[in-house]
């Protein structure tokens, strides 16, 4: 198993340059069975690490172009009539895969953010009272722009919540954009990765992360960090109980990428500003990761 994880991360890494940090937070999301946000600016990998990761699981990629003019049907799919049967046929929306890529999910408006909701959470969609199953794994890469905010709708905080992270690529280093160009001359793209693991191996590694043991004494650390957010002066909405649950499975699934059967608290420390900043509202215009940094320094680490 520890053979597959490398060989996933490698064959991610062949097409998005100097990301490492970024493949192996989004591989956390994707082995604690949830979701990931990535809040960048456009064209620094979003979309190639989407189809990478999809490609290299083999799994079904679908792209979702958020619009303030998308509707919640054409996410969850839509009953049709059929003129020759007589009967409605239902045609299945983008959710009916197993990356859906939400770019620039804050440009949907709000009713169109909500059809999401129950996906992500439910691992299903309801259409006339209907509900049906996704395929599994399910995993929803959205991004959205932290710097236009022009013809945009804020992602609500039980939106936020259903993410397991969130991170940022940032822009490449000047040796690895002249790395980006050789592989550019060199032919190499998406189309050309091999497939590493299988869905029905991911699966199995999800219940190797759900296994990974975690003492009493860190979780109480993460309990304490979750709860210090709620009670904080500098804080006006703290962490929901959804976030500590994330933040432990976020946490076993990093023990378990880097090769452990438990977790650590460094994995915790590592994880807190991507678990926890997009889950609270800081009061004063601070900065969220500001805000948790400083929880950090300030509870003791078991």
């Amino acid at each position: 198993m520890r053979e597959r994880i490398e060989h996933l991360t490698q064959n991610i890494g062949l097409t998005l340059v100097g990301k490492a940090e970024a493949i192996r937070l989004v591989l956390v999301a994707l082995l604690a069975g949830g979701h990931a946000l990535l809040e960048d600016v456009p064209g620094v990998g979003k979309t190639l690490l989407a189809k990478s990761l999809a490609r290299s699981i083999d799994g079904r990629f679908q792209r979702l172009q958020c619009t303030p003019d998308l509707l919640p049907t054409d996410i969850t799919g839509t009953n049709i009539w059929n003129p020759k049967s007589g009967e409605f046929e239902y045609l299945p929306g983008p959710v009916f895969a197993n990356i859906l890529l939400a770019d620039e999910i804050n440009r949907a408006t709000p009713r169109t953010q909500s059809a999401l909701l129950e996906v992500m959470e439910e691992q299903q969609v309801t259409v006339d009272g209907v509900s049906r199953r996704v395929p599994s794994p399910f995993f929803v890469i959205a991004t959205q722009n932290p710097i236009e905010y022009h013809g945009t709708f804020p992602l609500p905080e039980a939106q936020m919540d259903r993410f397991t992270l969130s991170l940022t690529l940032g822009y490449p280093t000047e040796v690895e954009e002249l790395q980006m160009l050789q592989r550019l001359q060199a032919g190499l793209s998406v189309a050309d990765l091999k497939p590493c693991i299988t869905p029905a191996d991911l699966q199995e590694l999800r219940g190797f992360c759900a296994q990974v043991k975690v003492e009493k004494s860190l979780q109480q650390y993460m309990l304490d960090l979750v709860r210090a957010t709620r009670q904080d002066e500098e804080i006006t909405l703290g962490v929901s109980p959804r976030g500590t649950v994330a933040l432990q499975r976020a946490t076993q699934a990093l023990a378990f990428l880097d090769g452990r059967d438990y977790a650590i608290p460094d994995d915790v420390k590592f994880l807190a500003p991507h678990v926890l900043c997009h889950r609270l509202i800081p009061a004063g215009g601070r900065k969220a990761k500001t805000v948790v940094e400083r929880l950090l320094r300030s509870i003791s680490i078991p």
